[in-house]
């Protein structure tokens, strides 16, 4: 080394030990890059610009049923509405971490009580299930009801708006990851605002929706959004998607 260099360090080890140099400077924790993505947020009716509009009241073209065959939903007035006995319908497209906007409304006429009144559910990559039921004044099991990880986790507080009337879910979604061997890394997470209230807060989803048994996880890649035929006259619209 150098009587150059050597000097120059030992100048920089001076100034340091001494504390010559100002840690006063606002300069010194400015980060410039990365720079964000400008993206224009959605209004009422509109999504982000960087979303994946999934439906806009104008047709099912992103959509399918079980089978990959045409979804049998209906559509009338701007309006995604279940056909009982059609079964589920589910994206074309594979997602996994995600933030997902949709708007739903039980059936104005009340019919049947508990599990049976207005009950849907919106399935992420096609097993957890978060669920869509009229819940208001309807008594049910709570890790049933409306906003529930159903059969794992009750929502803090029970939003629910009168039957025909639009309700929203704001969902954050973080996707499990597994190891190379099937098995579980770390589990998948799940944030939901309901009518702009805090309804799940970061809850750990236990595993696949299940009806009998326990929560349980079985190693799996992306996959559909997948919504629920119950045999009720559910309606949705303005649904939204932005990968994360």
């Amino acid at each position: 080394m150098n009587s150059l260099k050597k000097s120059v360090i030992l100048i920089a080890i001076f100034a340091s030990s001494f504390n010559l140099f100002s840690q006063d400077d606002p300069k010194l924790t400015e980060v410039w890059e990365p720079v964000p993505a400008i993206v224009t947020p959605g209004s009422a009716m509109s999504a982000p610009s960087d979303a994946i509009v999934l439906f806009d009241g104008s047709n099912l073209e992103l959509w399918q049923n079980a089978e990959g065959g045409k979804a049998g939903w209906v559509v009338k007035d701007a309006i995604l509405t279940v056909k009982p006995g059609t079964g589920i319908i589910k994206t074309k497209e594979l997602f996994s971490d995600c933030q997902l906007h949709i708007e739903w409304r039980s059936p104005v006429k009340i019919v049947g009580e508990g599990q049976g009144r207005g009950n849907s559910g919106i399935f992420l990559q096609s097993r957890y299930e978060l669920q869509v039921l009229d819940c208001y004044n309807n008594i049910t099991y709570s890790n049933g009801q409306a906003g529930s990880i159903y059969k794992q986790g009750i929502p803090l507080v029970n939003a629910c708006l009168k039957p025909g009337e639009w309700q929203i879910y704001d969902i954050i979604y973080k996707a499990p990851v597994f190891n190379e061997d099937g098995s579980l890394e770390t589990p998948a997470y799940i944030t939901v605002l309901h009518n702009g209230v805090l309804i799940q807060n970061h809850f750990e989803i236990k595993g696949s929706t299940e009806y009998i048994g326990q929560p349980k996880y079985k190693a799996h890649q992306k996959d559909a959004i997948i919504l629920q035929d119950h045999g009720n006259d559910v309606s949705y619209r303005n649904i939204w998607i932005r990968e994360l």
